[in-house]
């Protein structure tokens, strides 16, 4: 009774924490671009760099909040176990001249409560810091969008491994097919006298060749299928169902109009990363500068002080001595032994390299342009001429499979037609994939507004 009353009790206590996700492995169904919004607000990376955006603005008005006026309280008691004795002539006392008398000044027990207010009212750092906040924000905001186009492509590519697996393990599943016919048939040649032993071994040999081919794309269609889970933010276990058919999607890449758009190198996020780094080594150099001018700031306090032989301040017959302060502080830098003049050159060097670094991004970016149109169209031609090849490939195998079936063909031949069918197959697929990662990566360097989701 009492184990049944203890597992009763555990029923209870976890069942809210299973309830909380009734569906843990639910099942998701996308096409290629909704797979990419969904990894856009749901991959880890791209939520951390909306968190770093987040964290921005945040430091942008720790840093403006620094220069408007500061107030800060202070309480504080002390309790003098064994206060200071002074010595005052004793005659002060009506003594005799020339003796001292001990005397203790002030009461053991003192509480004193202040509240200060600061305000800046010059400091060129803090005007430099101020002004920087603004590069700093676009620096979070174009990492964001670098997150975000390293996201989609990683999508793309994950969605294309898993259709040119789910298309390989079909291919493979269809070539096992057809050679388990064409060796059931042979073996009853040969166990009638009409196929030599040869025939039946080369078949077998490819089917062998076929069937751990197929083995191997069932395995990466899971994995590939996996790998995208993760790039898209979901549980690798997870039901997902592609929406997109490879051949169709693939053609759906071909886009010459590509080749003919204006490309603005002001669109381009690498260009604007390094944009930002040549404005964030402007405001250090204005920094190091700023740091020989005069700083100026002003205090005003108020405060209230008690004293007591005993604790005795929360009682309502207390006295309490208020006193007030208002002052000012400027502080001049004179000397520094060229300190400061060596960090402000040191800081117009690094500005001057940030400007030759922004100049060779510039020649990169666009040497990477002419190189991204060069392997689109490369993709686009191999694409084509692999789906050529494959109808000649089928054609040269069904050929080759009348002539084996008819006794003009040997096995080698028609082996050496499997073989070069199942290569073409593969080259299709995979020029397929490359026509759409291709077309991906001109996209990312050629970064039109809007042309992505977010």
């Amino acid at each position: 009774m009492r184990n049944l009353f203890i597992l009763t009790l555990m029923l209870f206590i976890t069942a809210p924490v299973f309830s909380q996700d009734p569906n843990p492995l639910k099942t998701y169904s996308f096409t290629l671009e909704e797979a990419i919004e969904f990894a856009l607000e749901n991959n880890y990376s791209a939520i951390n760099a909306e968190r770093d955006l987040i964290d921005a603005r945040k430091q942008k008005w720790e840093t403006i909040a620094d220069g408007l006026p500061q107030i800060n309280g202070s309480v504080s008691y002390q309790n003098q176990l064994k206060q200071p004795v002074s010595l005052i002539p004793a005659e002060f006392a009506g003594g005799t001249p020339g003796e001292f008398v001990p005397i203790v000044f002030g009461q053991a027990h003192q509480a004193t409560a202040t509240a200060t207010l600061t305000q800046k009212i010059f400091d060129g750092s803090y005007i430099v810091g101020v002004q920087a906040t603004k590069s700093f924000l676009s620096y979070s905001a174009n990492n964001e969008e670098k997150t975000d186009q390293e996201v989609r492509k990683s999508v793309v590519e994950a969605y294309g491994n898993v259709l040119l697996a789910k298309e390989s393990v079909a291919i493979f599943e269809k070539n096992k097919a057809n050679l388990e016919k064409n060796l059931f048939e042979t073996n009853k040649l040969y166990e009638n006298g009409l196929a030599d032993e040869e025939s039946v071994e080369q078949l077998q040999i490819t089917l062998s060749s076929v069937e751990n081919q197929l083995k191997n794309a069932i395995r990466l269609e899971n994995i590939t299928l996996q790998m995208l889970n993760l790039v898209m933010g979901i549980a690798i276990d997870a039901p997902t169902k592609l929406e997109d058919d490879l051949d169709q999607l693939a053609t759906a890449q071909i886009d010459f109009s590509l080749m003919e758009s204006d490309f603005n190198i002001n669109n381009n996020v690498d260009y604007k990363l390094a944009l930002n780094l040549t404005e964030q080594r402007f405001y250090e150099w204005k920094l190091a500068k700023s740091r020989a001018l005069p700083t100026l700031s002003s205090f005003i306090n108020y405060g209230s002080s008690a004293f007591s032989d005993d604790f005795s301040f929360f009682k309502s017959d207390q006295d309490w001595f208020d006193s007030s302060v208002l002052g000012f502080d400027l502080s001049i830098p004179l000397f520094s032994s060229g300190k400061r003049s060596a960090g402000t050159a040191r800081a117009k060097i690094a500005m001057q390299k940030a400007k030759t670094q922004l100049s060779e991004a510039e020649e990169q970016i666009r040497l990477q342009l002419e190189k991204a149109k060069s392997d689109y169209i490369l993709a686009i031609e191999e694409y084509e001429t692999a789906k050529q090849n494959l109808g000649l490939a089928e054609r040269i195998e069904n050929k080759n499979q009348i002539k084996y079936a008819e006794g003009i063909a040997s096995s080698f031949e028609l082996r050496q037609a499997q073989t070069q069918l199942y290569d073409a197959q593969q080259s299709y697929l995979q020029s397929m994939v490359e026509v759409i990662n291709k077309k991906t990566e001109l996209e990312l360097i050629i970064n039109e507004p809007n042309s992505n989701p977010k």
